[in-house]
């Protein structure tokens, strides 16, 4: 999405906040006259700059001035207050867009401790502060205040910015959610690649956060979403952490903005909108539960600092060398991506390599399959230093433990943005059978199961709409997954392959 959105911007800026640079100016001619050292100006006026991340040997001592580091130049002063006024009240800003720096004064230097603090503390990494999708740095700053001035008509009565408390704070606001900083924010999803859902939404930010209401929709070709929280502090730190980042290496990238809506009206609860604070209402025009849209570990990246870095090949280890094949693990691992080469070690049979296409279904097959039983051991599955798998040389032995899946017909996701990525689950007991030749019934299909896979079938259920897709419990996660390795593109039919899949429904 292009940086200049025009009157159709979606992310929205109040300009009643966003100050001009003559405020700032005013603001420095303000700390000069006060005896103050400026601590930012322009290089025209060659008034000499003091750096308050310093080269001191010690870090500032606490003050109610905070004072941010790496700010981009396109930021507002409107976005500076947005990483502040979760913690307390703001009774002045100082933007220095040359310099990349800018300072926050708090009403007291407890609020301003809060914020530097919950940044500081590493149990909230990987979230960091971030403005406009730049990480940006917080500390104390060397000056005690910065001098009263012009704060822009949306100050309050008292000449101060304000909002809700973090959690746990024992300064909490008196008038409610923070000036920039509401309960609702606005998602855009940029370059899709992969689709994306309510159940994705809510997976990812809920990380921050109770989230209470989510509204996905389409508007101007870009796939949206409100997103409600309790209170504005989780808004805010959820739009720090998340704005700017690639749900995928290859793509799906957030664009999140506060919206101007303090409540969203949610009337259904279903695929396209859902208020988790009344379970009650009606589903409306919902599809159907078995095939709502799943969140497939997007995200991952976040959670996993140096994911980008993670490659294709994953090790799995642990197996029965007895029952393992290539075939078994390619159609097991390719419910979560498509698998380019499968290698049985030659010298250490119950280990293998496996190929995927890209690094983000390597983590999604990772992330599911670690520890899941496969012919009764559960395999151990981590990332592999190998960036592919090798074929054997000519001459080489390998007795069928290397193979080639690269051209094969069976890759659930050759085409990008497939419907097959909605419909990714972890292991369960429960399998989503598609592609039911209409001559086949319920009894044909109990009895494949027992006599191909060996496994027996606890409930079986047809969609009651479409008789080409049913549902089918096996008595164990254990059974599902042997099912699927032996049912997976099983012929019923002469022009009919069974498709197989794990569900997250129950019958």
């Amino acid at each position: 999405m292009s940086n200049k959105r025009g009157s159709e911007d979606l992310l929205h800026q109040d300009n009643d906040v966003i100050m001009s640079e003559k405020e700032n100016e005013a603001k420095k001619v303000k700390l000069e006259s006060s005896g103050v050292s400026t601590i930012g100006s322009s290089e025209s006026n060659g008034a000499k700059m003091l750096n308050d991340s310093s080269s001191n040997c010690h870090s500032p001592s606490p003050s109610r001035v905070v004072h941010i580091r790496n700010v981009p130049m396109e930021a507002t002063e409107n976005d500076v207050l947005s990483i502040g006024t979760p913690f307390g009240k703001i009774t002045n800003v100082l933007l220095l867009r040359g310099k990349g720096q800018a300072f926050l004064e708090f009403v007291d230097s407890f609020s301003a401790q809060q914020m530097v603090n919950y940044w500081a503390d590493p149990n909230n990494l990987p979230i960091q502060p971030c403005i406009r999708g730049r990480q940006v740095y917080v500390q104390f700053s060397n000056h005690k205040e910065l001098k009263k001035s012009l704060l822009g008509p949306n100050a309050g009565s008292d000449g101060s910015y304000q909002s809700t408390s973090p959690p746990n704070s024992k300064h909490n606001s008196s008038n409610g959610d923070s000036l920039g900083a509401s309960t609702v924010l606005r998602v855009i999803v940029d370059n899709i690649v992969y689709p994306v859902s309510l159940d994705t939404f809510y997976q990812i930010f809920s990380r921050f956060g109770k989230v209470t209401k989510i509204v996905t929709f389409t508007k101007n070709a870009t796939f949206q979403a409100l997103i409600q929280y309790e209170s504005s502090f989780n808004a805010s730190t959820a739009k720090q952490a998340l704005d700017g980042q690639q749900m995928f290496s290859s793509g799906n990238v957030l664009r999140i903005e506060f919206s101007k809506l303090s409540n969203i009206n949610v009337k259904y609860n279903n695929d396209k909108s859902r208020d988790f604070t009344n379970p009650l209402l009606p589903p409306g025009g919902s599809l159907p539960g078995s095939l709502a849209v799943n969140p497939s570990h997007a995200f991952s990246t976040l959670s996993s600092p140096g994911i980008h870095g993670m490659g294709s090949v994953l090790l799995a280890s642990n197996l029965n060398e007895q029952m393992v094949t290539p075939d078994a693990l390619f159609t097991l691992f390719g419910v979560y991506g498509d698998v380019m080469r499968v290698k049985i070690l030659f010298h250490k049979k119950d280990n293998a390599l496996i190929q995927m296409s890209e690094p983000q279904q390597a983590q999604l097959a990772m992330t599911y399959l670690d520890k899941v039983k496969l012919f009764g051991k559960p395999m151990k599955i981590s990332a592999s230093k190998y960036s592919c798998v090798q074929t054997p040389k000519e001459g080489q032995p390998d007795s069928g433990f290397t193979k080639d899946y690269t051209n094969s017909t069976l890759h659930r996701f050759k085409k990008p943005g497939s419907r097959n990525y909605q419909n990714i689950y972890p292991p369960s007991s429960t399998l989503h059978l598609s592609n039911i030749p209409s001559s086949a019934n319920e009894e044909d299909i109990r009895e494949a199961f027992e006599q191909v896979a060996g496994v027996q079938v606890v409930n079986f259920k047809f969609f009651p709409k479409d008789r080409k897709m049913a549902l089918t419990q096996l008595a164990s996660v254990e059974d599902a997954v042997h099912a699927l390795i032996k049912m997976h593109n099983y012929q019923l039919s002469e022009a009919s392959h069974l498709r197989v899949s794990f569900s997250k429904s129950s019958i």
